[in-house]
């Protein structure tokens, strides 16, 4: 459970980055999840920052999580 939890973090991670990334540059076009949902159609950044405090919030259930 300890590494799926680490997976779907790492995965929201880098779509939250690569979100902002395209936000904020232009650069790396339809590279991110949050650019091919027309749903967040304008809210590209919220999403994107979102997707990061998910990361980390994976990544702390992953840390409190007892091995094995």
């Amino acid at each position: 459970m300890k590494q799926i939890l680490e997976v779907l973090g790492f995965v929201a991670l880098v779509q939250g980055v690569l979100g902002l990334v395209q936000e904020i540059t232009g650069r790396l076009h339809g590279w991110g999840l949050v650019q091919r949902l027309g749903l967040l159609d304008g809210y590209e950044i919220y999403a994107s920052a979102a997707l990061l405090v998910l990361a980390f919030a994976l990544f702390a259930a992953a840390e409190s999580r007892k091995p094995g």
